[in-house]
């Protein structure tokens, strides 16, 4: 018996921990980002499978953002087996590095805790019909 002409393996699960880290320290005395514009910059990625932005999906579990603007971002996904489990994070850090007044970023995947319906906004349960 030949194997099925489309088969599909899918990708091993991405690392807990695996990080991807960009960018640059900032000048002394460069403005530091806010909160605020990190997130903005967060709602702008999307998860390619789901039309609504990581942030309201809830995959973002910390932010920090260091008095030099460096910032550390810990995320996870839906499933650990999910087909983006390699390009996120990278994605995820660019988007912050490209906000004025970001050093350096350092994003992280965890699976624990695993992520839940549960941890998405109001906006994001809307948006997929799970009021």
């Amino acid at each position: 018996m030949r194997p099925p002409m489309y088969a599909y393996d899918p990708p091993p699960p991405a690392e807990d921990g695996e990080a991807i880290e960009i960018g640059t320290p900032l000048e002394p005395g460069t403005p530091v980002a806010s909160e605020d514009e990190i997130i903005a910059a967060l709602r702008t990625v999307h998860d390619p499978e789901i039309p609504v932005n990581i942030y309201d999906l809830g995959l973002i579990y910390t932010l920090e953002i260091g008095d030099t603007g460096d910032t550390r971002i810990v995320m996870t996904l839906t499933a650990p087996a999910c087909p983006v489990a390699g390009e996120m994070p990278e994605e995820v850090a660019h988007a912050v590095a490209r906000v004025e007044g970001v050093g350096r970023v350092s994003v992280s995947l965890t699976w624990d805790p695993p992520w839940t319906p549960d941890r998405m906004t109001e906006v994001a349960r809307v948006a997929l019909d799970m009021f």
